[in-house]
């Protein structure tokens, strides 16, 4: 029986696995998404502007360039493990020898969105590059192809596989008003075409969309807790600049959590989730808070899980105690 404040972290989940700590390395490869280019929509989420969220992205918009994936990775490994300058020159940074163990972290846009040489060009390119052990890519649940789920699969032989899919929500009328281009039922036969291939699977979810209730957050776990899910991200819903959702916003049509309801929800969650599914992520952070208009919640991703480790202590519980089968 799991202790009071227990919650399934992905560094226990990593230490079980590895035996050591793991770090992700985030990326952005240059990729678009369906829901952008005009596919299905030149518009995009409502909420969405990658530069907020994604270093890679941000770094590109500094920076006017694009690095290549390997550079990227080799730039944050240095910093992170030797704190040299950024930009070191190439030859020195050839002598690197990473002594931490990384995934690198296809996270901008639709990771699994173009022809598959060159996903298989990219994921490689990651892959050959020296200290990463695997591959998490953020992708839509529209966006996987079986020949993409074997190339991953194939992968998954020798390296670890993370596939993270956006879904946001459960309830298809939350769907349609953030413009996301799916419905649940697109999720849900892509989370059962990636089963059985070796590939872990983690959601991404937003708690506090507009027009949802906590009864409404409470069953897009309940959804979730039965499909062969590994991991979830929970995400809190933030206003952006650059975005359709900021508009809404500055004419008062958006109404957001507070921390106390957020904390309240994330803890009624936790309660209900499958106690095996690895908790990625339980706050959302803004790479600059320049472009975050609200809420300004002031806490960090760690300094939140121990508000919610503490929550759960006082309640007397934790991740799974009130989960049902059926």
């Amino acid at each position: 029986m799991p202790t009071s404040g227990w919650y399934y972290r992905l560094s226990s989940f990593f230490r079980e696995r590895f035996h050591e700590k793991i770090f992700k390395i985030p990326l952005d490869a240059g990729f678009t998404c369906p829901n952008r280019d005009g596919s299905i929509s030149e518009n995009g989420c409502i909420f969405c502007y990658n530069p907020s969220f994604s270093p890679g992205a941000l770094d590109r918009e500094k920076e006017n360039q694009r690095f290549t994936v390997k550079e990227q990775i080799t730039r944050f490994q240095m910093k992170m493990e030797t704190s040299q300058a950024r930009g070191e020159a190439a030859e020195e940074a050839v002598l690197f020898r990473p002594r931490k163990k990384y995934l690198a972290y296809f996270q901008s846009y639709s990771n699994t969105y173009a022809p598959l040489s060159r996903l298989k060009e990219l994921y490689e390119e990651a892959l050959r590059t020296p200290g990463v052990i695997g591959l998490s890519i953020g992708t839509r649940p529209d966006c996987l192809s079986p020949e993409v789920l074997e190339l991953l699969s194939g992968y998954s032989l020798e390296y670890h596989i993370w596939l993270e899919l956006g879904l946001q929500s459960a309830h298809d009328r939350s769907l349609k008003f953030i413009n996301r281009g799916h419905y649940y039922k697109d999720f849900e036969d892509a989370v059962l075409l990636s089963q059985d291939k070796g590939i872990f699977i983690c959601v991404h979810i937003i708690n506090g969309l507009p027009g949802e209730t906590r009864a409404d957050m409470l069953e897009t776990i309940r959804k979730i807790n039965s499909l062969p899910l590994d991991g979830i991200k929970f995400h809190q819903l933030q206003i952006f600049k650059e975005t359709a959702l900021s508009q809404l916003y500055s004419q008062g049509k958006i109404d957001l959590l507070s921390i106390d309801e957020y904390l309240e929800i994330i803890c009624d969650q936790l309660e209900i989730l499958r106690h095996d599914i690895v908790v990625h992520r339980l706050l959302s952070e803004a790479t600059t808070t320049e472009m975050l208009l609200a809420p300004h919640w002031q806490v960090s991703r760690a300094g939140f899980s121990q508000l919610v480790e503490r929550e759960l202590k006082t309640r007397g519980s934790w991740q799974g105690k009130y989960f049902q089968t059926t």
